[in-house]
């Protein structure tokens, strides 16, 4: 498992793992499974998956709702394809719970009538948070605590499948079948600076375009529009902002959501299955290449 927050490095290292050894790299990353949504995403190129089988980037359509237990149900199909063709699979992205939710044992949400679905969304959305607790009491008792997403879902599900949350999460649970070896990447300060060069380059390479022909063939309420930086880039295509500010309001939110990933690694991750490794360092080949020695099956290095 190659894991960071965003922009830190975490393709370059497993590419760089790719031309030495035999792998399938596997994408942990919520915005990569929408086909489509490519550039503001930062999918790997061509090139770059040429080099070695990628698996988990445009698995699902624009306007399909994929959770993270359909994620780690797939990624368990994916590591054993890998494995049964003698490569060894290379877990790759910055989504904490997706990377979570191939180790730890989750529930398989079920599915719920969209357009019942979207109404109900409606009405909860004019409630209260207290009114959501108070709902959430009398219809899955256990989990009015949570916060106001939880709540929702769990009126959601009990209104819409006729089942608690808390219910399906003790009967039905599905149980990992795997065991964790983190490389987290970080270069530290420096990755602010990152942000903001990358998110140039998307720029420069096309991203306007891209949303632009997105916008004409997506529907605004698919899930997909939720990766960052593209409600922005809507917005920018459409008129209702220009270019500097669609710029300033991405980097502010792409440098947030980096900070929560920085803390979601520092504090959700067992430590004792864990190697820190900043990217700026001189030295980080070693250091991969010892982590690497220590956690993955005894295959030969490909020939030079």
């Amino acid at each position: 498992m190659i894991c960071g927050p965003t922009a830190s490095g975490k393709s370059a290292i497993a590419l760089w793992l790719a031309e030495r050894y035999p792998v399938t790299i596997i994408a942990a990353d919520s915005r990569q499974i929408y086909r489509g949504f490519d550039i503001g995403t930062a999918k790997p190129t061509p090139e770059e998956r040429a080099a070695a089988p990628h698996r988990g980037i445009d698995v699902a359509g624009p306007v399909e709702r994929y959770s993270a237990a359909a994620w780690a149900e797939d990624a368990d199909g994916w590591i054993d394809e890998s494995r049964n063709a003698g490569r060894i699979p290379l877990v790759v992205g910055g989504t904490g719970f997706y990377l979570r939710a191939i180790f730890e044992p989750f529930f398989e949400e079920p599915g719920l009538d969209a357009d019942r679905r979207e109404s109900l969304q409606r009405l909860l959305s004019r409630l209260s948070f207290a009114e959501l607790v108070r709902w959430t009491t009398m219809l899955d008792p256990s989990r009015a605590h949570l916060g106001r997403t939880q709540l929702l879902r769990a009126i959601e599900v009990a209104l819409l499948s006729g089942s608690r949350v808390s219910t399906l999460h003790r009967e039905q649970v599905r149980h990992a079948r795997r065991r964790p070896r983190y490389l987290v990447v970080d270069p530290g300060a420096v990755l602010a600076g990152r942000i903001s060069d990358r998110l140039d380059a998307m720029f420069a390479g096309g991203w306007v375009e891209e949303v632009r022909r997105l916008s004409e063939e997506v529907p605004d309420d698919a899930p997909a529009w939720k990766a960052s930086g593209y409600r922005v880039m809507r917005e920018l295509v459409r008129g209702a902002v220009n270019r500097a500010t669609a710029r300033d309001a991405i980097l502010i939110e792409t440098r947030q959501y980096a900070k929560r990933q920085r803390t979601w690694f520092r504090h959700q991750l067992d430590e004792q299955v864990v190697t820190r490794i900043d990217p700026m360092d001189v030295h980080w080949q070693p250091k991969v290449e010892s982590w690497w020695r220590s956690v993955a099956p005894p295959l030969e290095e490909r020939p030079a």
